[in-house]
């Protein structure tokens, strides 16, 4: 600081000292001047009289001799600038940062001591002739005198480069002097930060390029990607600190982005595809911290997180594909499903803990999942199956908040299926069983489960769902009343009798010729017509034999048993209360079953699970065997081996052997895939209601719009129908020339690809 006598500079009113018309005023004050100015750059200022020579500047100012005052100042600083380059310029290694600092601060603390005598030139003279002020001069002095001179430019460049080396390598370095030497060059700028930028951060930059570039190399061919990430992050935060120390805040930007290309994206793609160790292998061992730190680093270079992104998506659709696809696993619904499901939690677990639920990795991994899951036709399927399962008896002893999590982590996945409106099919038909057959677990996660679905599909797709419930309410109050009716009569059934009403449309019945029930169950069967229809004028009861159960007491050698059975297969078995034998083709002629229900409750009814009945061996086989076999299996003195279905040439017998540890025994129909007949007639039926649904859509684009040309037509349709399913355009074309056939549509008589509605 400079040193003011008196502790500050006084103004006088000059004018009278009577200096005006001395002729050697302008020589003998400079002289005067450049003494003190001397003194200051000696540091010898403690005796100098500043309000004096302020005086002094003041008059020479006040006289007009503003330039002689100027240029004799740029003359005498930079005669003594050159001698103090000559000074840092021969210091030794070790001193000479020293030296130069040194040397700048004295220059500082100089020109602030001048600048304060000279302070009314600064403000008059300076400003009326556009010059630096006398501080700037001084820094540009400096600059082209000391930092720029040619035995100090390069020599400073080098040993500023050298020790920020050092220190990458793990010495320990004097960071203040580098910092005030950085900010020494800042400061010479003046106003901008050119000297500092083309001095020193544009060869740091290059330095730190080549020296991050050999580095990476050397790393990439020794470390595993884990490895070589955990390096790389310790690199850049060095860096960072060194901007943090010593460096302009403004080549914090630019420094990151020299070590991100070298360290990270001149390395993406070999770091992901690293073999063991790279992202294929951290997704397979789960490994949260390793992908954390990889989306980190990557997320700081352009393009990084979408290589990543889209190496996940393959990587998924790839996992999901041998999922779908896979034999084993789509002959078993649940363990397909399930697999599907384990695989979106491990993937919503990732996104959480290691992407951040970043959303374009959320969108890729949904579409990947979207596009596998519809590679399987039957997923729909397999996804009613699943709830089936989960709601018959997955969620035993599981809360309310559990079920809602698992029900939540289904429908997400539901989501995901093109094909809801086959989906749809196969739960009503799911649902179905489950009420008529009592197996679900709780109405309240039944409900749970519909009022998701029409939150996500809306009231249409649930509405029959829905009416199911309602029925199920219904008949409960129906069988009250009608065992009111019986007790009425005083005329007891010979059996007990309950009854479902179903209402048409809401339920998947099928429209089977009856089976030929027993003559004590067509008795009651014709009293709850009776009944029913007295209270229910105008309607009409057709008996879903197919969908009912019964439970018969069976009488063996070793013990009685109730058995739970299949309204069908309660026909069957009480056909040998009569004959001892009889053939496929005899129980299908006494039944009326379908031959498709009649060989799937044969097969659950000879099951050595719960083997009811026996198939008689061919006479060519052993008949010690009690085990039942194929016909066809059989040649010669070859062991008979068991069957997995029914042959027309069975011949079938009561089997006295049974036994049970159980007194109530189940034989439920053994679950069985479609038949290729059955996948047709779902199929036929879906694409029905699909004709529909894509004429009623069309009538209602049409409506609005009047008039529309083909492909904005096709895209509208697919646009509102893609909740429920992808409608093909053909089919779409189809429908359109139906309904143009049925004057609902006409072409533009100027232009055939444009349709007009006709009201």
């Amino acid at each position: 600081m400079m040193a003011k006598p008196n502790g500050k500079i006084q103004f006088k009113n000059l004018q009278s000292h009577g200096v005006l018309a001395d002729p050697d005023f302008p020589k003998r004050t400079w002289k005067l001047l450049k003494t003190a100015m001397r003194q200051i750059h000696q540091q010898n200022a403690s005796n100098l009289s500043f309000e004096e020579l302020y005086r002094n500047g003041y008059n020479m100012v006040l006289q007009k001799h503003g330039d002689l005052l100027y240029n004799n100042l740029k003359k005498m600083v930079d005669k003594h600038l050159k001698a103090v380059a000559k000074v840092v310029s021969e210091s030794i290694d070790e001193k000479f940062l020293l030296e130069l600092n040194s040397s700048w601060i004295n220059h500082k603390t100089s020109m602030l001591m001048i600048r304060d005598i000279l302070m009314y030139m600064d403000r008059n003279y300076v400003k009326q002739n556009n010059l630096s002020s006398v501080f700037d001069l001084g820094l540009y002095l400096f600059r082209d005198n000391v930092a720029h001179c040619s035995t100090i430019k390069d020599r400073l460049l080098n040993t500023l480069l050298s020790m920020v080396q050092k220190e990458r390598e793990g010495e320990v370095i004097d960071r203040i002097l580098i910092k005030n030497i950085v900010q020494m060059l800042i400061d010479l700028g003046v106003n901008s930060k050119s000297v500092y930028i083309e001095d020193f951060e544009k060869p740091l930059l290059l330095k730190t390029s080549s020296h991050y570039q050999a580095q990476s190399q050397t790393l990439i061919q020794t470390c595993s990607c884990p490895d070589y990430m955990k390096k790389v992050e310790i690199c850049l935060k060095e860096e960072l600190e060194r901007v943090s120390h010593y460096l302009d805040n403004s080549s914090e930007p630019k420094l990151k982005e020299v070590c991100e290309k070298q360290l990270i994206s001149n390395h993406m793609r070999t770091l992901i595809d690293m073999e063991n160790s790279g992202l294929i292998s951290m997704l397979k061992d789960d490994k949260i911290e390793d992908l954390k730190r990889m989306y980190n680093l990557f997320s700081r270079v352009s393009d990084g997180l979408n290589l990543m992104k889209d190496v996940i998506s393959s990587y998924v659709k790839e996992i999901g594909k041998g999922i779908v696809m896979d034999e084993e696993k789509t002959k078993e619904s649940g363990t397909y499903f399930q697999s599907l499901l384990d695989l979106k939690d491990k993937y919503d677990n990732l996104l959480q803990n290691a992407l951040y639920n970043d959303k374009q990795f959320i969108h890729s991994i949904q579409q990947a999942f979207e596009y596998f899951i519809n590679l399987n036709p039957k997923s729909p399927e397999y996804i009613s199956l699943f709830i089936d399962e989960k709601l018959k008896k997955g969620l035993k002893g599981v809360s309310e908040e559990e079920v809602d999590i698992i029900l939540d982590k289904i429908l997400m996945l539901f989501r995901l299926i093109q094909e809801k409106d086959v989906f749809e099919k196969y739960y009503k038909q799911h649902l179905a069983k489950r009420l008529l057959l009592g197996r679900s677990i709780s109405d309240d996660a039944e409900r749970n489960m519909i009022a998701k679905l029409k939150t996500e599909c809306g009231y249409q797709f649930t509405s029959k769902l829905e009416g199911m419930f309602t029925d199920m309410r219904l008949s409960q109050d129906t069988m009250s009343g009608f065992k009111t009716y019986i007790q009425n009569l005083k005329k007891a059934l010979p059996i007990e009798l309950n009854v479902h009403v179903l209402t048409t449309g809401f339920w998947p019945t099928q429209n089977t010729a009856n089976c030929n029930l027993p003559r004590e169950i067509l008795l009651c069967c014709e009293a709850f017509k009776s009944y029913y229809l007295s209270n229910h004028n105008g309607r009409l009861l057709l008996w879903q034999t197919n969908m009912g159960t019964a439970e018969i007491k069976a009488n063996f050698p070793s013990k009685s048993h109730e058995l739970q059975v299949s309204s069908y297969q309660m026909v069957i078995l009480l056909l040998f209360n009569d004959q001892s034998k009889l053939t496929f083709k005899e129980i299908a002629d006494q039944t009326g079953i379908p031959t498709i229900d009649l060989k799937r409750n044969l097969l659950a009814l000879t099951n050595p699970k719960n083997k009811i009945l026996d198939r008689e061996l061919p006479s060519s086989s052993s008949s010690s065997s009690s085990t039942p076999t194929s016909p066809s299996s059989s040649s010669g003195s070859s062991t008979p081996t068991p069957s997995k279905s029914i042959d027309e040439s069975d011949v079938f017998v009561f089997n006295t052997k049974f036994k049970s540890k159980l007194f109530r025994v189940k034989v439920m129909a053994v679950v069985q895939k479609e038949t290729p007949v059955e996948e047709k007639e779902t199929r036929d039926k879906v694409d029905e209601d699909r004709k529909h649904q894509i004429e009623a859509s069309i009538v209602r684009i049409m409506k609005a719009r009047k008039t529309l040309e083909h492909s904005n037509l096709v895209s509208e349709v697919i646009k509102q129908l893609q909740s429920r399913f992808v409608p093909n355009p053909v089919i779409v074309k189809k429908r359109i020339e139906s309904l143009i056939e049925r004057e609902y549509l006409e072409r533009s008589k100027q232009d055939r690809k444009i349709y007009n509605y006709m009201a």
